[in-house]
Formats: structure tokens, sequence, C-alpha cells
């Protein structure tokens, strides 16, 4: 890899990658907001990291785009020259060796997967024995790339010279110089002791249910130099599965400056289920769709016969447009409007504010919510709790760390979090800020109810605690709804009470089995994995809004409502 480095020490874009960001930035077709976040993310790293684009690689390699019957659109060019072709200088390390590529059906996923398992075999990659690995649930799924791959190396017009350089037969493909070879894999062998995966690819990620086959192929990892990782997929309904977790990591980096730590989210498709009729938008699911005709043809019939029945044929939405047909009937609001919270906040010194609390199980996440209004204006002061041996800690994916780095949740090394750390948090707020009353769940109240006693919160004596009720919830749904339409909320950089506002889903309530009351309540969208508890402490702090009145200007020397 110095040799590389030495030969060729361009930080400069590519054409292959120019073309593609051209195309998403000022292209004659539509593209979705990852795609326009995605080009943003690649021209910050080419300006400010120490990287570079192996260009004899990158052209050893799109030179094998001949031997197949298809010619690579740009977006194939592009994830080819970042993924396989992008170093760090110094160390001479992939810059991405992860890539997450998610696109409506017909985009040529698996014709992808066959040119770069062959790239990586090819004498074209200079890492020795560099194995690949496609893996799926269904055998089909595993098997389809690698015999494109071999119908490819069986071609009569390339079959002599490809000869020369590749080996094969129906079950893998293996490189003559690089001993590199291509299998397809459905499950998980019994041994990874002699397993040396250099590319492990994942087939259509939305079949996964859990991680047990990925990480058979991920520990197999190590052995070889340049390990890289590609999850290539469709959209899909299994929740709580890998691709959701993928997908929440994608959001984290395009949307939230997470770090992306060599992972690519290369994510294409539809928000709503609005835009779907308007083809126009269907390229921003599909970015071959505008490169085929007969593409477009199957994808103008699939529309036409969801119109006529929707429910028959609800793969249209989910496999060809990316957008899960629950997905904007669960949401509690568009990512757009929870990424306006982000505005600094006024200073709030004196100001009269609510307080809601939240927690499923003191085991696992709590958390506290200071509410001020001025007008229309609302702003929110978010604290959350975390145990660190909460059973289901393992299952959550945000950086929860990174977090508690930044002051945000306090982490809390014990079997449970002790309710005085809530009531004490509160207390030091009642410093700073006049509290006119407290919310929470009314089934939650009395395991904490000695500690915020304590401070002078008793529903039964001073009357200032309110023990919310899905009633309550029904009520000021509305409300929070209109908040978030008209970007009335202002929390400051807060990322765990956005992340906590993604996992919330609204859920109509009724009186009886069968009769919709057009009320809605929220609940988890997974209960162990995505925690829902700063938002609803938000939720709790709403419910008794009506004691601050239409807020206003900052109260002066008005003492606290609590008291030791």
């Amino acid at each position: 890899m110095a040799e590389r480095a030495v030969r060729t020490m361009s930080c400069e874009l590519p054409p292959e990658v120019l073309e593609y960001l051209e195309l998403v930035e000022s292209g004659p077709w539509r593209v979705c907001e990852e795609q326009a976040a995605l080009a943003k993310l690649v021209r910050r790293c080419f300006e400010m990291e120490d990287i570079f684009v192996d260009r004899e690689q990158l052209a050893g390699y799109l030179r094998l785009e001949k031997y197949f019957p298809f010619r690579l659109f740009p977006w194939e060019k592009f994830l080819t020259a970042l993924w396989d072709c992008t170093y760090w200088r110094e160390t001479g390390l992939p810059r991405w060796p992860q890539v997450f590529a998610m696109l409506g059906r017909g985009a040529g996923k698996d014709g992808y997967i066959a040119y770069s398992s062959m790239c990586s075999v090819s004498p074209f990659c200079e890492t020795a024995r560099y194995d690949v690995d496609i893996c799926a649930n269904l055998e089909e799924q595993a098997m389809r790339p690698l015999l494109d791959l071999v119908e490819n190396l069986e071609s009569p017009a390339h079959a002599q010279k490809l000869g020369r350089h590749f080996y094969h037969t129906k079950q893998v493909v293996q490189g003559r110089k690089n001993r590199g070879s291509v299998r397809g894999r459905t499950n998980s062998p019994r041994s990874r002791d002699g397993m040396r995966t250099g590319k492990a690819i994942f087939n259509e990620i939305h079949q996964y249910e859990s991680y047990s086959n990925i990480t058979v192929f991920r520990t197999g990892q190590g052995k070889v130099a340049h390990p890289r990782v590609g999850y290539f997929s469709s959209n899909g309904n299994v929740s709580d599965g890998p691709l959701d977790d993928l997908l929440e990591r994608s959001r984290r980096i395009l949307f939230e400056d997470e770090p992306d730590k060599g992972f690519l989210p290369f994510i294409c498709r539809l928000k709503t289920k609005e835009q779907v009729r308007d083809p126009d938008n269907w390229y921003m699911a599909n970015p071959s769709l505008q490169y085929s005709p007969s593409l477009q043809h199957e994808t103008q019939k699939e529309y036409e016969e969801w119109l006529e029945n929707p429910e028959q044929n609800p793969d249209f939405l989910t496999k060809r447009m990316g957008l899960r047909s629950q997905a904007a009937e669960i949401a509690v609001t568009d990512y757009d409007k929870v990424k306006a919270t982000n505005r600094p906040l006024p200073d709030l010194l004196g100001w009269c504010c609510t307080v809601g609390v939240d927690y499923a199980e003191l085991s696992d996440w709590a958390a506290v919510n200071l509410h001020f209004r001025r007008g229309d204006e609302r702003f929110d002061i978010n604290h959350a709790w975390v145990c660190t041996q909460s059973k289901t800690l393992h299952r959550v994916r945000a950086p929860w760390r990174d977090w508690a780095g930044r002051g945000d949740i306090t982490v809390v090394e014990d079997v449970s979090i002790h309710p005085d750390l809530l009531a004490g948090w509160v207390l030091r707020q009642a410093g700073q800020y006049h509290i006119a009353g407290l919310a929470m769940d009314n089934f939650r109240w009395t395991l904490v109810s000695q500690s915020f006693q304590q401070i002078g919160f008793d529903p039964a004596d001073r009357k200032n605690v309110k023990l919310v009720r899905p009633n309550d919830i029904m009520k000021v749904e509305p409300v929070i709804q209109d908040c978030f339409d008209r970007e009335l909320f202002t929390w400051g950089n807060v990322p765990h009470l956005r992340w906590a506002v993604q996992n919330t889903k609204r859920v109509r309530s009724s009186r009886k089995i069968g009769v919709d009351t057009g009320n809605f309540i929220y609940a988890k969208i997974e209960a162990k994995s995505r925690k829902t508890d700063p938002f609803m402490a938000l939720v709790s702090s709403m419910v008794i809004e009506p004691l601050l009145g239409t807020g206003g200007a900052p109260l002066a020397n008005v003492p606290a409502a609590i008291v030791v």
C-alpha cells in the first residue's frame, strides 16, 4: 500500500465520483434527501480529509465493465470508486470499508454485486486471497450474482480471454493471480476457522431478522487485509431488524453529523405516499430508472396495478419506491420537522415551566423534560438517564455514550436508576426556573413518589402533580402535532430527544374494538431497542401546559413551586 500512496498522491475527485455528484446536485432528475445529504458528505470528506483515490486500481476495475452485458450506471461507478478504491493516505486503509445501498427494485443490485465481486478477485486487486462471500437468506439471492458472473465468464465472446485470469465452476469463481474466490452463502457455516473473507456482501438485508448470520461472516474477517462489507437491499417490512438499524445509522450520519467511521450510506427512496403519484419522483427511489425504458414501462405497469388494488400490491410501495406502506401512518411527524427543532434556545433563566417525567422501568431508561412557552413558541430542556445494567441496552444502536459525553444523558452504573437522581436534577433546575407543576404517568408515580415528595411534589397535599392517563394524551396530541407542523418547537441540539421522537408512533385509540374515535395516543415502534422516554417526558410536560398560560417574558423574582 505504501507504493500505491506514492504513485497516486491526488486528493481530487475522480471523474466517476464528480459525475454522480453533479447529477445529484443539479441533474435533470429528482433525487431524495438522503442522496443530497450524501453528496455534501462526500464533498466535505474530500475537502477536509487526507484521502485519495487509487486511479490505477479504479481504471483497472472499470475495464472489467466490457465483459458484462450491461454498462455501469453513474451510481455504480460512484460506489466502486468510494468503496473499493478510496484510501486514507497515512495508513493505506480503505476510507469507506462499509457500504449500505438501499435502492428500488430493478436498479441492478445483483448485477452490481456480480461486477464488484469480479473486481475483488481480478488481477487488479492487489490483496492476495481476497475471498468474496455473497450472503442471503434465500439460495437464489445468494447464488444469482455468482451465476451472473459465471455466465459472463462462459460467454463465447470472452471465455478464452477471461479463462486466463479466472477459474470457475457453478459454485465458485476464483482469480488465478490473487487466488481470491467468490461463493454464494445461504446459511452460517458451522465453523469459521477456515474462512478468509475479504469482502462480505449481504444481499436483500431486509429479510434478515437478526444478526446471527451477519455476525458469522463479519467475525470471519480480519485474516485478509482491507476487509470490506456491503449491505444491498430494497426496502422491506421486517421491523427492528438489521435493515432498520442500518437506516437509523444512515440517518444519524447524513442528518445529525454523526461521524461515519467508514460507513457509506447510499439510500434512494421516496418520502411520502403522496410523492408516488408524480412519476417524476420515481427517480428518487431508483437511480437506474432514467437509463432503462423497459424498467420505466414495468414500473408504470405496477403503479397502475397498485392504484387499482393497493392492498393486493403492497410491494410496489415497499420494493419499487422504498416506502413502507405503513410508515406515513405511524410516524409522529416528518423528520424535517424534527430537525427544525434544532435551533438555539433563548435565555430561559427565571421563566415559568412545567416538568414531565417518564420511564418504563428504572432499570432501563428515564427522562425529565422542562417545558416553556412564549405565545405559540415552545421551548424544551430534556435530560435522560440510562442504566448500564439494562437487559436490552445491547440492542440500542444509538450512540448513547457520545450523548453522555455531551452532557445530554447521565450514565448510571448501577442495577437501576434511583429516583433521587431524577428528583435531584429537578431540584437543581428549580434554582433557575419557576416550576409550575409536574406530570407523569399515573401508573409510574408510586415508585418515585417518596423522592419527589421530599422536594415538595405531592398530588394529594400540594396539588402540583398531575398523574397522566391516556385520555390526557389524546387531548394534547393535536397540540403537539400542530407544534411540529408549524415548527413551533425549539429544543437546541439535543440528539437523544430527536431520536426518541423517531422511535415513537401514533396509534388510534378506540373506546371499543372496531370504533375509531379519531383520537391518537403514542406508543413505541419497538419496545426493546427504540426508547421513547425523552419524548414521552415532553408529552407529559405538555399535558399541564395550561399552567403556563401564554408564557411570555421571564418571570422575575418568583419563588420556585417546590421546596425541600
